[in-house]
């Protein structure tokens, strides 16, 4: 987590510097004044069109307020955090991490020959999640085939629970991005109304600023969708992945009925 806050904090300046440096170079470089025929200065054209607020990003960005502003870099951390656990995800929810095809053939072979112990010690050296589940059910294999199964099972239960708390984050990002986005708009079209009661505003300038509230809601929906897409793909993968690493458990203790542990 702490790496995460690192990264989140690297690309938040990253985006300030990028968004800020253009629009600070227009402020302090201002529009050029003119000159006339006889070399006489004009006033700049303060009330231009491309003065008259930019429909930029950077400008939908920086024109929205503080608080505006602030929901937009948290729609950007929303949005980092989603790609760091969608990666995270596919890293974690693959046969080769949670059920390797060389640790159900050692203990495979191992429990074919009845020695319970070697299974222990395959599984020991092993990190994944079926290891853990496999060395459960081993430790209580003087208790009876019963108390294997039932401690398989809880074993199982528990690494399914830390695997799906990990993918939830994707689903808990992609439902906080679009919420953030309709705050950011509501928050744009308040701003909105507020300055048409104190000074009014033409029809033309009402429909920019509601154009740029809307921005925040597009940008949730463009973190969201994506988001939510990705995590429902990957715990189906879980799950399929838990069906089948239950039929091959079950396939390898099922020896445990008849085995005898011997000690050395």
């Amino acid at each position: 987590m702490k790496k995460m806050m690192k990264l989140l904090a690297i690309v938040t300046l990253v985006f300030g510097a990028t968004f800020a440096a253009p629009k600070i170079y227009a402020q302090e470089g201002g529009a050029a004044p003119a000159t006339t025929e006889d070399g006489g200065m004009t006033k700049p054209a303060e009330d231009a069109p491309a003065e008259a607020g930019g429909t930029s990003f950077i400008d939908v960005v920086f024109g929205s307020g503080m608080v505006g502003i602030t929901l937009w870099f948290a729609l950007f951390g929303s949005g980092i955090f989603a790609a760091y656990f969608i990666v995270d995800g596919y890293i974690l929810v693959r046969p080769a991490k949670i059920m390797p095809q060389a640790l159900i053939d050692q203990v495979k072979e191992a429990m074919d020959q009845g020695d319970v112990m070697r299974a222990i010690e395959i599984c020991d050296s092993d990190p994944s999640s079926m290891a853990k589940i496999l060395k459960a059910g081993f430790s209580h294999v003087e208790e009876g085939f019963d108390v294997i199964d039932e401690a398989i099972s809880a074993a199982g239960d528990l690494e399914i629970e830390q695997m799906m708390q990990r993918l939830n984050w994707i689903s808990i990002c992609g439902s906080l991005a679009p919420m953030l986005g309709l705050l950011g708009t509501v928050q744009g079209m308040i701003m909105t109304f507020a300055s048409i009661a104190q000074t009014g505003v033409e029809i033309s300038s009402l429909a920019l600023t509601i154009s740029q509230a809307l921005y925040t809601t597009a940008g949730g929906l463009v973190i969201a969708i994506p988001s939510v897409a990705f995590f429902y793909s990957l715990r189906n993968s879980a799950n399929r992945l838990v069906l089948r690493m239950q039929v091959v458990t079950g396939d390898l203790i099922k020896n445990l009925r008849n085995v005898e542990v011997v000690e050395e």
